[in-house]
This record gives C-alpha cells, sequence and structure tokens, in this order.
C-alpha cells in the first residue's frame, strides 16, 4: 500500500509552500506538510478585503489565494497543516474532508490541555474551525480551516488545510477579522496555559490528522526538525557544522577519518594527454572558473579529456558555506559584465552539444545573479542555437520573480540539488532549506523546464530517508536525478559518514525509477552534471553536435 507521505518542513514561506501543494497536487500521491509560516495575511475567494485592518503595522505581506474562508493571519508560533490527498469526487466528500480535520484537531488541543476548564472544545455552528470555550458562551478560536479541492478524474485532490495557533503573538490578529467574523476572540494553546513544545504538538496533530485522514495506511515520515533540541552554543566549542550534524542525531566523531583510504571504486586514474591540456587551454585562455577545478570534481581528468567542463559564472566567490563545498566563502567581488560571452566562445571552441554552466549563490545581488545567468543561456545561444544548455543554479533565496527570468531564457534543463535528506539540510546546507528547494524545482516543472536535481550519499543519512527524499523530488515534477558519493575536500569539512558501495546506488536507482523518474544516475563517482548530455537524452531531443566531440559534463 502506497504510504500517507507526511513532511515536517519548518518555517516556510507562503508562496514556497502553495507551489509545493500545487505541483504535489497534480500527482497521485498522498502527501501532509506540517510547518510554520513567517507572518503573512491570507485572503480566501470570497475574502472582504476591509477585513485587513493593519498589514503594515505588523510588516504583513497581503496574499490573495483560491481557498476557501475569508481573512487568516499565519506567523510564527502557529502549526499549519497542508494536507494534499485524493478524496472521492462527490460533494459531500468536501465537508466530510473538513469534518476530518477539524476532528483531529478536537481531538489533540483536547489532549494538550490535558482537563484544563476552558468551557469545552468543538466546532461552533455557522463558522468552520476549532473552537475553545463554548459553554461559556463566549467562544474563542484556536484553530481556522479554509480548503480548495480540484477535480482529479473521477476524484478530487485537496489543497490548504488548517491552522493552529500553539504559541503565536495573539496580537498579529488585531491586524484583521479573524475569518471575517466580528466579535470573536482569537486564543492559543501557549494562552490557555498549555506547556507542550510546539515539536510536540506538531507530532501530535501530525499522527492525529494521518488517523482520521487515513486509518491503519502506512506512513512515511521525513523531518527537517533537530532531533536533538538542546541548543548549539551548550555543545561547547566544537565548529557549528559539527554541532548542527549532532542536533540532526549524527555523531562527527562517528565519521571515517580524513586519510582513510578511498575504496577502489572511488579511485579515478589521471589522464592528462592532449586532449585534457586542450581543455585546459581554452578554459584557461578565456580566463574562465569550472566547477570541475573548484569543487575539485574526481571525475575532471576523465572529462576534460573528452573535451568538456561545467562552467561556474557569476565569479568564484560563494555567499554561502555549505558543509560539503570546496568553493571559496568570502565577499564576492562584482560581476564581470564579459564572462557570457567567454562562456559562450568557450563552448563554441569546444563544439559543445550539450554545455552545463553552474553559479556560485549570490545572495548578495539583488538578483541573486539571475539576470547573468540568462545572459549567459542567451550567449550561448547566439553563437551555438543548437547547443542544449543545462544550467546548475542555486535557490535564489526562494523568489519566485528571480527564477522566473532563468526560466524566461530557456534553458534545456534546470538542475537545482537537494543534495541531501530533511533531516540533514540544516546541517549540511545552513542557508537553504528542504521545502525552498523542493519550491524551485516544482516552479521550473510547472513552467514546463526539464527538472534535475541530485543527492549525495555519505553524510549520515540512511537509504530509506534517500528513497524519501527521491519520492519528493518525483512528486513534485523532477525527470532527472543525480546521486553520487560525498568526498571530504578538507578537515573543515563534514565529515564521510560511509562509502556507500556501489550495488547501494544501483538499488537507489531503481527505487527512484519506480517512483517515477525519468532517468538516475547513480555510482560513487557522479556528480550533478556527469554525463549529463545522455541523462538529458532520455527526456527530450538532444541537438545534434555542430562540431567534433559529443558533450558528458562533469
Amino acid at each position: 500500500m502506497d504510504p500517507l507521505r507526511v513532511r515536517f518542513l519548518g518555517r516556510v514561506g507562503y508562496d514556497e509552500a502553495l507551489s509545493l501543494q500545487r505541483s504535489v497536487c497534480r500527482g497521485d500521491r498522498d502527501y501532509l506538510f506540517l510547518l510554520e509560516h513567517p507572518t503573512v495575511i491570507t485572503l480566501g475567494r470570497r475574502a472582504d478585503a476591509s477585513n485587513v485592518l493593519d498589514a503594515e503595522g505588523i510588516s504583513a505581506a497581503v496574499v490573495e489565494v483560491d481557498r476557501g474562508g475569508d481573512v487568516t493571519l499565519h506567523a510564527p508560533g502557529q502549526i499549519v497543516a497542508y494536507p494534499v490527498i485524493t478524496i472521492d469526487g462527490d460533494p459531500h466528500a468536501i465537508a466530510e474532508h473538513v469534518d476530518h480535520l477539524e476532528e483531529a484537531v478536537i481531538s489533540v488541543v483536547t489532549e494538550v490541555l490535558d482537563g484544563r476548564n476552558v468551557g469545552g472544545v468543538g466546532r461552533l455552528d455557522g463558522h468552520p474551525g476549532v473552537w475553545v470555550g463554548l459553554e461559556t458562551g463566549t467562544p474563542a478560536k484556536i484553530c481556522a480551516v479554509g480548503v480548495r479541492t480540484e477535480r482529479h478524474g473521477e476524484q478530487r485532490r485537496t489543497l490548504h488545510g488548517i491552522a493552529l495557533n500553539v504559541d503565536v503573538d495573539l496580537r498579529l490578529f488585531d491586524a484583521i477579522v479573524p475569518c471575517g467574523i466580528p466579535n470573536r476572540s482569537v486564543t492559543s494553546l501557549a494562552a490557555l496555559g498549555a506547556t507542550w513544545p510546539m515539536g510536540l504538538v506538531e507530532d501530535a496533530l501530525g499522527q492525529a490528522l494521518a488517523a482520521e485522514l487515513f486509518p491503519g495506511r502506512p506512513v512515511q515520515t521525513a523531518s527537517v526538525r533537530a532531533v536533538d533540541d538542546q541548543d548549539l552554543a551548550s555543545l561547547g566549542r566544537e565548529s557549528m557544522a559539527r554541532r548542527r550534524l549532532r542536533t540532526a542525531g549524527v555523531d562527527p566523531d562517528q565519521g571515517l577519518e580524513l586519510a582513510t583510504r578511498k575504496p577502489e571504486w572511488l579511485r579515478t586514474p589521471t589522464r592528462m594527454g592532449a586532449d585534457f591540456r586542450a581543455t585546459q587551454g581554452v578554459v584557461a585562455d578565456l580566463g574562465l572558473v569550472t566547477v570541475c577545478e573548484e569543487a575539485g570534481c574526481p571525475n575532471i581528468f576523465e572529462c576534460w579529456a573528452d573535451g568538456t567542463a561545467t562552467f561556474m559564472v557569476n565569479g568564484e566567490r560563494c555567499t554561502r558555506a555549505c558543509g560539503f563545498c570546496l568553493i571559496d566563502t568570502s565577499k564576492p567581488l562584482a560581476l564581470d559584465p564579459s564572462e557570457p560571452e567567454r562562456v559562450a566562445e568557450a563552448v563554441a571552441r569546444m563544439g559543445l552539444a550539450h554545455a552545463v554552466v553552474t553559479c556560485v549563490a549570490r545572495d548578495d545581488l539583488s538578483d541573486g545573479g539571475a539576470r547573468a545567468i540568462a545572459q549567459t543561456i542567451r550567449a550561448i545561444r547566439a553563437v551555438r542555437p543548437n547547443t542544449a544548455v543545462e544550467i546548475l543554479i542555486s535557490d535564489l533565496k526562494g523568489d519566485a520573480d528571480d527564477l522566473q527570468i532563468i526560466i524566461d531564457a530557456a534553458p534545456d534543463v534546470l538542475n537545482h540539488n537537494l543534495e541531501t535528506v530533511a533531516r540533514l539540510q540544516r546541517a549540511v546546507r545552513p542557508s537553504a532549506g528542504y521545502a525552498r528547494s523542493l519550491a524551485v524545482l516544482a516552479r521550473a516543472s510547472a513552467a514546463g523546464v526539464v527538472a534535475k536535481s541530485g543527492v549525495m550519499l555519505g553524510l549520515g543519512e540512511t537509504d530509506d530517508e534517500v528513497v524519501a527524499a527521491l519520492g519528493d523530488l518525483a512528486a513534485v515534477g523532477v525527470e532527472l536525478v543525480t546521486i553520487g558519493q560525498y568526498l571530504r575536500p578538507s578537515k573543515d569539512h563534514l565529515p564521510v559518514a560511509r562509502f556507500a558501495a556501489p550495488e547501494i546506488f544501483d538499488a537507489l536507482a531503481a527505487e527512484g525509477r519506480a517512483l517515477g523518474l525519468s532517468h538516475v544516475q547513480a555510482s560513487p563517482l557522479t556528480r550533478s552534471s556527469y554525463h549529463a548530455r545522455e541523462a538529458a537524452s532520455t527526456v527530450a531531443p538532444v541537438p545534434v553536435s555542430l562540431g567534433s566531440r559529443a558533450s558528458q559534463s562533469s
């Protein structure tokens, strides 16, 4: 039986969560997302805008959404649950779905309050949601409900869901008329004297919703929350990266020593013949940066000897400090306006049929470097119109407009790496986010671009967690995935937890294909753009090379 996939995603921007929901809604797998939002005011389809009283006063964006209900406020300290599931097409099923959501919340609120006299917990006639104080005549809302369904064959798929106030700042609700109901107050579990921490309430809510929506169905869970909630500062004088690993449930002291001899399957021959030197000469002559060199890719000899390279744009200094990456983290220099044309000239000189362009993260730029990437795509098109262009980008801090700048330049493949499983996200790449990366890929796929992503083994993940991540990638429309072995660049980087054997990569590739991924390139030496042309050819036509060499990028 296919499981209900429950994902605890931490704090996620409203638009990102909506992109994630919409993408998953187009499929047929059932998901339950639990998360928090930064402060935002949302207006349902029939909302009265005058019920927003002071959005500026609380620095909240106002977003019009396609759900039922009136005006709702989301903020930290509030658990939001979005079930994206299949229900019967019968109109009565929608009301039953809302009943199930409310019933789950009622059971959790009752348990958390643990006999406190709050005047009853339940429903208020004519007003969806969950209320307390029903027996006192002064009911207060503790959980809002707003849903939408979309036709899915003979059935329907659900969107949106519930928002349970756990320990939210209730003063924020003064900025709206909550749910468009005047003279009714809003409360929270904390205001009623409950002492359960957010994580415990979130777990209880996830379990209650799963049991109410799909009794007896298996559940597959993944979470970005810390396994160990102790304060990072309490973990002593270790590096922040090591402390984050500990809170993710990984003991960095159990990792392999940097000097550990690599197994045979991780050793690559050094080939520095004429073809290698020819590629090296083009890169040096044009003053280009390649990720092959900057990231210490083990495939550089193979790929450069084949006349291919992955070009890195927007400089060689990254604004992030991911725990696995060798690329320099320091204050970036100004962009070089000639870089797009120089990359295009290199593609032309090398006669590439499939060019791969990656970038450093440029959080210092207002567009995250999106315009320069788009210019590079167009520059390649100008000199090599039949060359397929694959780009590997950062998450652009989740900005949909910046991503659209790149999409409008029409790359053939858009790659953004998930890198690792949900549990290890904060330890491995603290400036990124699991849900954000999925939202980037979901938006690219929805725009008709071939979406690609990659994960690494050896950071402390389990194979089951990798399978869950592959399923999430497939659910948001990703078609191509790479799986490779993490290799520690230096003693200052995260330790290697394991050297995964080749048969593990083979098994995970088979799992990924079974989940609906079109192509999974998996091996110990696989990197993000390894054999990129062959992978892309499985989902889209690849132009015939105008030069003498086919391209497989390192």
